[in-house]
């Protein structure tokens, strides 16, 4: 897990980075991926929501 998802860092989001899941309706889960959504607003997602093409290797 990168140093960005764990530690100091999430200590200092609100709620140490967790929250309900806009798109899957989750709780209490961690929120630390950038997705756009159709009105062109950035929202936080968890990490099954997070933007797939961004993982696509080639």
């Amino acid at each position: 897990m990168a140093t960005t998802t764990r530690g100091k860092v999430l200590r200092e989001l609100k709620s140490s980075g967790r929250g309900t899941c806009p798109l899957c309706g989750r709780t209490r889960i961690k929120l630390l991926y950038d997705h756009i959504n159709e009105e062109g607003e950035t929202i936080k997602v968890c990490k099954i929501c997070r933007p797939k093409k961004k993982l696509i290797k080639k």
